[in-house]
């Protein structure tokens, strides 16, 4: 089970972080990630960290002003968004991906958290 929180309404330029807790798997082994959506769009991931390789993704859109990170002892992931944009806005799910396959079809999903940048 993961849930998320820290999604909000917040103007252009503004910083926000979304926190992720996870309960009742082995979190560590797990690739991480958020994903969002936008009304009228596909779900797309946003940040991930994948523990086999020790890699970071960020989609274009958001490098240099997201951050993901995590704290194993904790079983939380992060995400801090800086310079916010109004093209962020969506919700923001945070995902886990314990075995080999697809996010959408093999990873734990929180319920979503929405983000809304607007002046």
């Amino acid at each position: 089970q993961l849930q998320a929180s820290g999604g909000g309404l917040v103007q252009p330029g503004e910083t926000l972080r979304l926190f992720c807790e996870a309960s009742g798997f082995t979190f560590s082994n797990c690739a991480v990630g958020w994903h969002r959506q936008a009304p009228g769009k596909e779900r797309e991931l946003v940040a991930a960290l994948y523990v086999l390789s020790s890699t970071t993704f960020y989609r274009d859109s958001v490098k240099g002003r997201f951050t993901i990170s995590r704290d194993n002892a904790k079983n939380t992931v992060d995400l801090l968004m800086t310079s916010l944009k109004p093209e962020d806005t969506a919700v923001y799910y945070c995902a886990a991906k314990c075995i080999p396959g697809t996010w959408e079809e093999d990873a734990h999903w929180g319920q979503g958290t929405l983000v809304t940048v607007s002046s």
